[in-house]
């Protein structure tokens, strides 16, 4: 009976050593957390619109430089000209109304309505 208990006692013994030798697993270690998705800054709509509303302005008085051009130069006479003028002072008064409905912009339907009217005067003047 001695034997079995010293037996019992140097596998308890044995068994406490080996469990001090094993070293434990490595802590597991969670993988980092996604990045945060890019943040997308759109533009405020009103200062799309101002800004559409001032390229058909720059538009309308590149086209009136051009006129000027032509008459001086000799291609067309001046009451041509002053037609021509007429039309893009037509132009720029419905711009003017259509912007007035906005708060002084224009969205892109408008804008693409008007680009088209100011294709027609830009033929019209030989651009």
């Amino acid at each position: 009976m001695q034997r079995s208990i010293r037996a019992l006692v140097y596998c308890a013994l044995v068994s406490t050593l080996a469990a001090c030798v094993v070293t434990p697993p490595p802590p597991r270690r969670h993988p980092p957390p996604p990045p945060p998705p890019p943040v997308v800054v759109r533009p405020n709509p009103h200062e799309a619109e101002l800004a559409r509303r001032a390229e058909v302005d720059e538009r309308i008085d590149n086209l009136s430089r051009r006129i000027d051009q032509r008459v001086d130069q000799g291609y067309y006479p001046p009451p041509t000209g002053a037609a021509l003028h007429h039309r893009l002072d037509v132009i720029r008064q419905e711009t003017g109304d259509m912007a007035g409905q906005h708060g002084g912009g224009i969205s892109a339907d408008e804008q693409r309505v008007i680009n088209q009217e100011l294709d027609g005067a830009a033929r019209a003047i030989g651009y």
